[in-house]
């Protein structure tokens, strides 16, 4: 017995979105705690750095919000902005999960190259290019690190978790296989 195409599909987005968010918590655990080791100094740079002292997904909900002309409370913003950079991991996992077969490497390797991937795409380029960070001079070289580290540990629990999604859906679908064979 073999899924159709379209459940497959279905399949890989469903387990792409639930690695990448199982990604971005890990990669927040590992941000928050390497934030913390900085000195004071480099803490303050970091926020300075930022639009409105603001990390990119706050920044995002603040601009949305504004250019809409409805200003969030803080609890509202602060859920609008976790949901939002949420999204923003979520929504390229699921593009990893459909197209990673076609990748090179496997396992902790592809994932770490994932990683490195986002953290060059989304931390290092699009939001200097969208005005949702600053420049990447205005940052300590700590800040750099720390944002490498957590997107790498992002990319290889989000390959892992992929990988874990997979050998279960292979063990079910043997399972069925077995159980029909036996009727």
């Amino acid at each position: 017995m073999h899924a159709d195409p379209g459940s497959s599909t279905l399949a890989k987005v469903a387990a792409g979105a639930a690695a990448g968010a199982l990604g971005v918590f890990v990669l927040d655990r590992l941000d928050w705690f390497l934030f913390r080791w900085m000195s004071e100094a480099d803490r303050e740079r970091t926020r300075a750095a930022r639009p409105n002292g603001e990390p990119p997904a706050e920044a995002l909900v603040t601009r949305v919000s504004e250019g809409a002309g409805k200003p969030l409370s803080r609890s509202t913003h602060r859920g609008a902005s976790l949901a939002t950079h949420y999204a923003i991991g979520i929504a390229p996992a699921i593009g990893y999960a459909l197209m990673r077969d076609r990748l090179p490497g496997t396992g902790s390797a592809r994932g770490a190259a994932y990683g490195l991937a986002m953290f060059a795409l989304q931390d290092e380029g699009l939001n200097t290019v969208s005005g949702l960070g600053g420049k990447p001079g205005a940052y300590p070289w700590q800040d750099h690190a720390r944002g490498l580290a957590a997107h790498l540990a992002y990319g290889v629990v989000t390959e892992a978790a992929l990988n874990r999604f997979e050998r279960g859906a292979r063990r079910h679908e043997t399972e069925q296989q077995a159980s029909m064979l036996l009727a």
